[in-house]
């Protein structure tokens, strides 16, 4: 299947998470903190710290690591947390 990743399209396996598909890429930080800036991507694995939270598809603070990938999706880089309004 294909999935866009900040713009550009790639490969995904089915069943593959998203930061599955982002750590196979070799891209290691996808989100920046919102106070300091500081470079953040996969820590736990599990759903608890949200280090690694994205886009998807317009949807903001999305889990990459507990999000599985659907053809098409469209994944962006996320600058800090985006609280709804």
């Amino acid at each position: 299947m294909r999935v866009v990743w900040d713009g550009e399209e790639v490969e995904a396996r089915e069943g593959q998470t998203v930061a599955g598909v982002l750590t196979g890429l070799g891209v290691r930080s996808w989100r920046t903190t919102r106070g300091s800036g500081r470079p953040r991507g996969l820590f736990c694995g599990i759903g608890t710290c949200f280090d690694c939270l994205v886009k998807v598809n317009g949807v903001p603070d999305v889990r990459a690591c507990q999000r599985v990938v659907a053809d098409g999706d469209d994944i962006r880089p996320q600058s800090g947390a985006e609280l709804p309004s």
